[in-house]
């Protein structure tokens, strides 16, 4: 099963994923897209593996080329989130750049291909404004067809509102 979880900051989109993959099959992928970038980024990351081992999580760095990622066996996988993905892939000089969604979209097949269940977390693009600074369109851009080509080919996808799931697409499990 393939479901997409999207939300605005703070909306509750992150753990109503987790909520999702806690009901489901071991073993568990986390699938963390954060670049670290310095010392609070590393403790952060830190923090967050130690919260993840204690439910049963295995982190699998990879904020950028998803499809290197090999999973060791199958079972459900959560992707947080497509949008470091996606800037990551955009901005790096090692990522994909103009490719950027394609290559997205190519590695979350080849990830799903490896899991009995992906769940997939992503922000919304262009429900808050529409003047944006600098290179900024071009990042919602490439965001919004990765979103939108995800979840054409997702069996759910909700989004997540003051931690509330609305279901757009498919049916809670």
């Amino acid at each position: 099963m393939l479901t997409l979880v999207i939300g605005g900051a703070a909306s509750g989109k992150s753990e109503y994923a987790e909520s999702l993959v806690l009901r489901s099959t071991l073993p568990r992928y986390y699938l963390a897209t954060m670049q670290v970038w310095d010392a609070e980024c590393a403790a952060r990351v830190e923090k967050h593996r130690r919260m993840r081992a204690a439910k049963q999580f295995e982190t699998v760095e990879c904020p950028l080329h998803l499809d290197a990622v090999h999973l060791p066996a199958r079972g459900t996988a959560l992707l947080e989130d497509l949008g470091n993905l996606t800037a990551n892939e955009l901005y790096d000089p090692a990522g994909a750049g103009p490719q950027t969604a394609q290559a997205i979209l190519s590695g979350l097949d080849a990830v799903y291909a490896q899991c009995e269940t992906l769940i997939v977390v992503s922000n919304e693009v262009f429900s808050g404004g529409a003047d944006y600074a600098g290179d900024t369109d071009r990042y919602l851009l490439a965001l919004a067809q990765v979103n939108n080509a995800l979840a054409a080919r997702a069996d759910a996808v909700v989004r997540v509102v003051c931690g509330i799931p609305v279901y757009y697409k498919g049916v809670e499990k």
